[in-house]
């Protein structure tokens, strides 16, 4: 049962309602008619905004920002799903914007949907129950992830893009405004269209994150490998092995593309 909070150190609203079981540092601040559950934690400088609802088992770290009407916690949109205490764990330094929806886990998964740190999410984002999102993320308007999707960090997903339920996104992958994706997208590579299709590699976003021209020239090398070569996926694998030998300096992220391919289930946009 909620109740109105006491807001004499002035950083809760008197219209909030904060369950009396929650547990809030001392330092967050909770705005108008918020209402906040019993199994939530929210830890040091957290700024709840108005409207906000947070409920479930739902762990917050330092930092974040929720703005207005944002729904957090709330039960999976999965007719399995029979009330379980499944989780919902979210990182620190994270923006929400207004209108964003962030389910719990469940039984079926691991039980817990995970958001890491210095994510950027615009409005009216859904993050669907069991989603494993990075860190670095840029999610724009009303992009929207089903159940059971992997983000990797540093990608970027356009406005109004849709990620179909147990799809991989790489990290450093950007996906286009209005991309609709049904298998898995790779690291590092540009996706744009309904159905997705690749456009090469997101050169502009490794340049910001400090990849060297040789880096990026490794990269390129590997997409027209997997793209552009004619190879199939076992033998484009069987080069990156070979191209990450020959490119020590680049080693690391053509292995990372190397093991994404060697890991998807659904297959890759191709």
């Amino acid at each position: 049962m909620t109740h109105p909070v006491d807001a004499a150190a002035g950083m809760i609203h008197p219209t909030a309602l904060v369950d009396a079981q929650a547990q809030l540092d001392s330092s967050v601040s909770v705005g108008a008619y918020a209402v906040i559950g019993p199994h939530v934690r929210i830890d040091a400088g957290c700024v709840i905004g108005p409207h906000v609802v947070i409920e479930g088992r739902t762990t917050i770290g330092r930092d974040n920002r929720f703005h207005a009407f944002s729904v957090i916690g709330g039960a999976p949109q999965d007719k399995k799903y029979a009330g379980e205490p499944t989780r919902l764990e979210i990182g620190a330094r994270n923006t929400v914007r207004e209108f964003c929806t962030f389910n719990l886990g469940t039984a079926q998964d691991e039980g817990v949907t995970r958001i890491g740190d210095d994510n950027w999410i615009m409005a009216y984002v859904h993050v669907a129950h069991d989603c494993q999102v990075g860190s670095q993320t840029i999610f724009a308007n009303n992009a929207t992830l089903a159940g059971h999707v992997h983000v990797g960090d540093w990608v970027i997903l356009g406005g109004f893009s849709a990620v179909h339920q147990f799809c991989k996104i790489g990290a450093h992958a950007m996906l286009g405004m209005n991309t609709s994706l049904s298998q898995d997208a790779p690291p590092f590579i540009l996706l744009s269209g309904n159905p997705a299709t690749p456009h090469g590699i997101n050169i502009e976003g490794l340049k910001r994150r400090g990849f060297t021209r040789e880096q990026i020239g490794a990269l390129r090398s590997a997409y027209k490998t997997v793209y552009k070569s004619g190879l199939t996926l076992e033998q484009a694998k069987a080069a990156l092995v070979a191209e990450a030998v020959a490119l020590p300096d680049s080693a690391p992220h053509l292995n990372l593309l190397h093991d994404f391919l060697a890991s998807t289930t659904r297959g890759i946009v191709r």
